[in-house]
């Protein structure tokens, strides 16, 4: 098989292959048949970043906190080819050398993330053209993915460093590239390579192109394929859309090659994967925008994700079970490694004395096989110099790293039980990438925020969190047949194809609960605004309609029927001035001025049920709102506890059922067990109703007897 490398080489910029061509032949995924019979524990580990030689020392103490995993070489390029096919190993053999005798195991990164300042002086069209510019060499991740002379360096610097540790009994898969995206590039051949994408979309026809995406407002009309504008300046969001899941599908498209190379070179048995991130506000917060994951994993064996988050008072876990939920939904169901996440971090994320084994078990109870902290030593310069690893500067044993050797003693005991944990969930919210990119090109305004379509999303699936109730993430692009869920949540699906949409009435229809949030169905998957009733397709579902919308100001719902009080009942962001149809009202607007519409409804629609919510609720309303659906569809488990105990379940592969008990707070906790069990961690014997004490930030594990539930 050709690598993209060469291809490239031999077309011009505009012949690219574009994500539709890239899609139609994903590079497959084989099974790994060694994975390890335990969860992986372990850091990221930099000799080249150290300030002295001390690997042996290094060694002796992540041996001395059951350290089995370490990830290195995806930061190495500058050093491992030192100019164009000069190769020096020097690191990577050392540490290769040093973790083999250890009896550590080791995860190679393709060092593509962060080119050398040789590439960039000798080819600078590498660097990316962005709608802000061209990128200057400095920063990581500046480089054009589409580029052929980046793709001829990475293709070589990949064979050569697959090819020199492939035979190394230490190497037991790789990971491509690093947090990999588009990086906003959208120079000239990408923007050549977008009108072909276009072409091929539309086979050739500009009529439909035009009609599809409303091109004749302000004169935007694309009359001649040669007149086609470069869309860094386009004010038509149809249009904008359209690109960005171009670029989207050019990270599809790069991390299938990356697959398809290291394949033809590494062993049968060592994994594939690659450390997803997540949109970020600080810390990891939402949906992608600028990946479709469950797209991008297709080329994987297993899926990895990087999971930061807030610490010390902050700490929620919330993110831990957000990240942890996205990954094991984007390969369906799989568990999934923890490729990076906080040791001690930033120093407002230093965490409190147990936070770190809580942050560790909070990970397993997701489904996590492995969990590896960036990073091990804490670089001495450049722009990561306070995001600290297990070990600060002098390298010395601190109280993160002691914390961190009870996690690792506990999982060379408990590991090969916990690992592969399987779930059964009730609930699944519905994400969508289109979605999201449609919603975010018309932000609404709120005390003078903006609110995106992760705000949304976080907004149901934290009242969710809070509440216990587990949830799995389903796309369009998620073959799982929606009757396996009691409830299905979709917030803002903002542009949806129909077919996407009757597929989510189908399954009420047949008999599921539905919630639609407000701004669904507005627009098809091109942006366009559907010109019928709103919501659009699901006007006849949900059995309302509307054509008012505003942006509240001082609105409450009439009579409090979420019952949080006169402070919590209000209606934020958006509303809807809904009309039912044949829907009842759930609860109506109040306000001196605007008529009573209905703000949320539901509608028997076949065997099931539809709810639609018309705005936000504030976080006490959506919790209130979320626990009556979670009742209404059978999906509860009448589960008591509630934040800041929060509860994980799943089933091990000894077929028994186990429960992570997880305190976030820094108050001790009770638990009532509601089944008889064992507490892992401690080995103790719980009856049924037996109390389960937890002390501040602390866990329990519970196994409960096969069968039980």
């Amino acid at each position: 098989m050709a690598s993209f490398g060469a291809l490239a080489l031999a077309l011009p910029a505009c012949a690219l292959p574009s994500p539709a061509m890239a899609a139609a032949k994903p590079a497959t995924a084989t099974p790994a048949n060694q994975w390890p019979d335990q969860i992986l524990f372990g850091a990221a580990y930099y000799d080249e970043y150290a300030p002295t030689d001390r690997l042996d020392e290094d060694v002796r103490l992540m041996k001395a906190a059951n350290i089995t995993v370490v990830r290195i070489a995806e930061s190495t390029w500058g050093t491992m080819e030192t100019a164009p096919g000069v190769f020096v190993f020097h690191h990577i053999d050392r540490v290769l050398a040093a973790m083999g005798k250890a009896g550590i195991k080791v995860i190679i990164g393709t060092p593509t993330y962060a080119v050398p300042t040789w590439l960039a002086k000798q080819h600078p069209d590498v660097l990316a053209i962005t709608a802000q510019g061209p990128y200057s060499y400095g920063r990581r991740q500046n480089m054009d993915i589409t580029s052929p002379e980046f793709r001829k360096a990475a293709e070589r610097a990949i064979v050569a460093l697959v090819d020199h540790v492939k035979d190394n009994p230490a190497v037991i898969g790789y990971q491509l590239d690093n947090e990999t995206k588009a990086y906003g590039t959208s120079g000239p051949n990408v923007q050549a390579a977008f009108v072909e994408h276009m072409k091929q979309r539309f086979n050739g026809d500009l009529d439909a192109l035009n009609k599809a995406f409303g091109l004749n407002y302000w004169s935007n009309r694309i009359n001649r394929w040669e007149d086609f504008p470069n869309v860094n300046g386009s004010i038509n969001a149809s249009l904008s859309a359209a690109f960005a899941q171009f670029q989207r599908g050019l990270v599809t498209d790069y991390l299938g090659w990356q697959a398809a190379l290291v394949r033809a070179h590494a062993k049968p048995n060592q994994f594939l994967t690659q450390n997803f991130d997540l949109d970020w506000r600080g810390y990891s917060y939402g949906v992608q925008a600028d990946v479709n994951h469950w797209q991008a994993a297709k080329a994987l064996d297993v899926a990895g994700i990087d999971i930061y988050h807030p610490g010390q008072s902050n700490l929620t876990g919330t993110e831990i079970a957000l990240g942890g939920d996205l990954a094991r939904s984007i390969k369906h169901g799989q568990n999934y490694l923890v490729i990076e996440t906080t040791a001690q971090g930033f120093p407002e994320w230093t965490p409190y004395p147990g936070q770190l084994r809580l942050q560790a078990f909070s990970h397993l109870a997701n489904g996590a096989n492995m969990l590896e902290y960036w990073h091990w030593g804490t670089t001495a310069n450049a722009i990561e110099t306070y995001w600290r690893g297990l070990l600060s500067q002098d390298f010395k044993p601190n109280a993160t790293y002691k914390e961190a050797a009870t996690i690792g003693a506990d999982l060379a005991r408990l590991g090969p039980k916990l690992a592969n944990l399987t779930k059964q969930n009730k609930v699944a919210i519905y994400v969508s990438n289109t979605a999201l990119t449609g919603f975010d090109s018309f932000k609404p305004t709120a005390d003078g925020k903006q609110v995106a379509y992760n705000d949304v999303m976080r907004g149901y699936y934290d009242a969710l969190y809070r509440q216990n109730v587990e949830v799995d993430f389903i796309t369009p692009d998620t073959p799982t047949p929606l009757d396996r869920y009691k409830l299905v949540i979709v917030p803002a699906l903002y542009a949806a194809s129909d077919a996407e949409i009757d597929r989510l009435n189908a399954y009420a229809k047949s008999g599921g609960h539905l919630l639609y949030s407000f701004k669904s169905g507005f627009s098809d998957e091109n942006v366009k605004v559907r010109y019928a009733d709103q919501p659009g397709r699901i006007a006849e579902a949900a059995g309302v309609r509307y054509s008012q919308f505003a942006a509240p100001q001082g609105v409450s719902l009439a009579g409090d029927p979420l019952k949080v009080g006169e402070k919590a009942n209000t209606v934020r962001w958006w509303m809807e001035f809904l009309e039912p149809t044949t829907a009842q009202v759930v609860a109506r607007y109040q306000h001196p001025s605007w008529p009573a519409y209905a703000a949320i409804t539901r509608n028997h629609y076949g065997k099931g049920e539809v709810t639609y919510v018309g705005f936000m609720p504030s976080d006490e309303g959506l919790a209130s709102l979320l626990q009556q659906e979670v009742a209404l569809a059978g999906a509860s488990d009448g589960e008591a506890a509630r934040f800041p105990l929060v509860l994980r379940k799943g089933v091990l592969k000894n077929g028994h059922n186990v429960r992570y008990v997880l305190n976030f707070s820094a108050n001790p906790a009770r638990y009532t067990a509601p089944q008889p069990a064992q507490e892992l961690l401690s080995g103790a014997k719980i009856t049924s109703g037996g109390a389960v004490e937890l002390s501040a930030w602390g866990v329990a594990i519970l196994e409960e007897d096969a069968g039980k539930r």
